[in-house]
């Protein structure tokens, strides 16, 4: 292997983790030859289609001990990691260069723009600026580790490539086959399952609601135990939102040995429980008593999903408050509280998949994410068992791992 060889850098993954890693590695050491090769033929797509096409760039939690408790997998490893580089770090750095962000309600944090282009023209931008060579329908079938160091990079029909550095950067895989030219280097590959998903109803009795959303509900998995809470979408197929896609993350490998056949309990009115909410129906009836049942203002509900309740709840749609028997209302505060939902499947989303599994973190260095086992070969982003839940933790993982492999690799090279 020849010296420009040597002193050369390729990132296997055109993604926010390889940009990141390729831009930071370029900037601090100049003399470093880069180079992306992604396999299809555009680069950045999950930035692109990321929170509707705005980029949920980060989250604006600036503390690292309670960043790192939003990652199901990989919160131990991060915790130290995000003491380098944060969500602040990230806000600082886009900021640097002409890109300001800023937090909704949520947390959640997106460019001021409110499109994902101007995420995408800051990171090519970058490339540019540090020469940073990026090449597309280029696929990598293997990496050969070399006697002395470097690798060879088996590509898809074309010459094979040498690299001095190889960074692995080529997001999570649904399947565990995908994953063979990892096994084939030596390391170990926790099982890859879904995360972040919603969960599908078989009978579709909330599917003419779809789009209605109440602002807090608890849902939990009896046969598990876990349980969140937060914002609740009722969708064509079932239930969505943030509390449903928290959970789906925290229980990913559970669902998965459920065959994702379970129950989903619901408190629609979290955090009320059911004397609570039994009490504040006991007076609707009293206050209301020649009103219909169908219509309340006690409760944060749309009318049509009220109604829907009601009439899960058997209660007629003519019947006024005043004829409410105490059967009645111990069904509807039960339809409220402690709703049961037969889940029969879950969809997920194609252009954001996230996965639970990957390349084990017991076999990378934590403080550089080099592999322990073959030294100049690195890991960053979702090829690592490391995920989060929704609202932006997943590309600051990837920020946070890029940044930290960056200034290892340009300063092994110096």
């Amino acid at each position: 292997m020849n010296r420009t060889e040597q002193n050369s850098l390729v990132v296997i993954g055109g993604g926010a983790a390889g940009f990141f890693t390729a831009i930071n590695a370029a900037r601090l050491n100049p003399s470093l030859k880069v180079t992306i090769l992604e396999k299809s033929r555009e680069v950045l797509s999950k930035v692109r289609v990321s929170g509707g096409g705005r980029c949920n760039v980060t989250h604006n939690c600036f503390d690292p001990e309670e960043l790192s408790t939003h990652y199901p997998r990989g919160s131990k490893s991060l915790r130290w990691s995000f003491e380098q580089f944060q969500a602040a770090d990230t806000v600082e750095w886009f900021e640097n260069r002409g890109v300001k962000l800023k937090a909704e309600e949520d947390g959640r944090m997106f460019p001021v723009t409110d499109s994902s282009d101007t995420i995408i023209s800051c990171l090519m931008d970058e490339t540019k600026k540090h020469n940073v060579k990026v090449r597309t329908k280029t696929k990598v079938n293997r990496i050969e580790p070399l006697e002395g160091g470097g690798f060879l990079l088996d590509i898809h029909k074309e010459s094979p490539m040498k690299a001095g550095t190889v960074m692995v950067a080529t997001g999570g895989f649904n399947r565990l086959k995908a994953y063979d030219w990892m096994k084939n280097l030596g390391h170990t590959i926790n099982a890859p399952v879904p995360s972040l998903f919603t969960f599908n109803f078989r009978e579709k009795i909330l599917k003419d609601l779809a789009g209605i959303s109440v602002e807090k509900a608890e849902v939990t998995i009896p046969e598990t135990g876990a349980s969140q809470a937060g914002p609740l979408l009722i969708t064509h197929w079932g239930l969505s939102g943030p509390a449903v896609l928290k959970l789906s993350a925290w229980s990913a490998r559970d669902l998965h040995d459920l065959e994702y056949r379970f129950t989903a309990k619901v408190n629609w009115l979290y955090p009320m429980i059911e004397e609570e909410v039994r009490t504040a129906l006991v007076e609707l009836r009293d206050r209301n008593a020649r009103k219909l049942v169908v219509k309340q203002d006690q409760f944060p509900f749309p009318s049509r999903l009220w109604e829907r309740f009601t009439e899960l709840a058997g209660i007629t749609s003519g019947k006024r408050w005043a004829d409410l028997s105490n059967r009645e209302l111990h069904d509807l505060t039960q339809q409220l509280v402690h709703a049961n939902y037969d889940i029969q499947g879950k969809t997920t989303y194609k252009e954001e998949f996230v996965t639970c599994g990957g390349v084990s973190l017991k076999e990378v260095n934590p403080d550089t994410l080099e592999s322990k086992k073959i030294p100049g070969l690195y890991f960053v982003g979702e090829i690592l068992d490391i995920d989060g839940v929704t609202g932006g933790f997943n590309f600051q993982a990837a920020w946070t791992n890029g940044w930290l492999a960056a200034n290892a690799i340009a300063f092994n090279h110096n």
